[in-house]
């Protein structure tokens, strides 16, 4: 028999793996391979979003409240899942900003946040490795930790000499960064909208990613994956994570077939392979699924 494609997602909080490659991660499942994702952190220090979830309760009981919709999420989308124990660092503000909470995943020396992620790569073995590129997607320091911890975790885990309680090594055969927001997909909606005379919910968003484009450099796509079938999967996942998400918010105010019709992928930067590929690819699994079933 040939053996299954492995995919691991590696993300900072619950709910990002809903709102970043959610809908890729619905298709590889669909189509046979086993899906990971590893939440580096609990979510402890986040916000509560949705106006509607603002309750004493929820918020006395946030870690606990943000686990049990990570287990919605990971039900709608059909992954399997597993925290990293690290704890939320929060996103410091004010002018200086405070240091963060001592013992904060952020805080800890690379190699001692990178462990747990080792084991998991060594015990689910994937043949690929979804992670935030050296800014995090955006600078919130947890995604930069995991960024860095992600990157650590590729180039050690296939060492016998690293980790040694860690489990039998393993090397991942790809690596790629997200590309989230690209402007261009949201430019491309923008006109679809225009088209049928409908107003467009994401013109502030556009604005704010054009202002902070010459601090947030965008990587080249060298993957696009067609996904448009499991938007509404998607979409139900996050809306999953209710602390985080307002479901009447904008951010699901455009149908999902206009957003298929205008922009049906979603993007990826290939940033280490192991494996001969060609880009542009249209398959994460792009020469790992002729290696491994060779």
């Amino acid at each position: 028999m040939s053996e299954r494609l492995r995919l691991m997602a590696v993300h900072a909080h619950p709910d990002d793996e809903s709102s970043k490659g959610a809908a890729t991660m619905a298709r590889y499942v669909n189509e046979g391979a086993d899906v990971l994702v590893v939440t580096m952190t609990g979510g402890e220090r986040g916000d509560i979003l949705n106006p509607a979830m603002e309750r004493p309760e929820i918020r006395e009981n946030i870690a606990r409240v943000r686990r049990e919709e990570m287990e919605r999420a990971r039900e709608i989308l059909g992954v399997q899942q597993e925290f990293a124990g690290f704890v939320d660092s929060g996103l410091p503000e004010g002018d200086p900003l405070p240091p963060l909470p001592e013992g904060s995943f952020a805080t800890l020396p690379v190699e001692e946040a990178a462990e747990p992620l080792v084991a998991s790569v060594r015990r689910f073995r994937p043949h690929v490795i979804l992670t935030y590129d050296e800014n995090g997607g955006y600078p919130h320091p947890d995604h930069i930790m995991t960024h860095k911890v992600s990157m650590h975790a590729f180039d050690t885990a296939g060492d016998p000499d690293a980790y040694p309680g860690s489990g039998d090594p393993w090397q991942p055969l790809k690596l790629y960064y997200f590309v989230s927001f690209p402007p261009e997909r949201f430019e491309a909606v923008a006109a679809a909208l225009a088209a049928r005379g409908m107003e467009n919910p994401f013109e502030e968003w556009m604005k704010r990613i054009k202002e902070r484009g010459k601090d947030f450099p965008q990587w080249e796509i060298t993957t696009r994956v067609h996904v448009s079938d499991y938007f509404d999967t998607a979409d139900e996942a996050l809306k999953a994570h209710a602390t985080q998400v307002d479901p009447n918010g904008f951010w699901f105010a455009v149908p999902n077939e206009i957003k298929a019709e205008a922009w049906p992928t979603e993007e990826y930067h290939l940033v280490r392979s192991l494996v001969d590929t060609e880009v542009p690819e249209k398959d994460l699994f792009a020469g790992v699924a002729e290696t491994v079933r060779a």
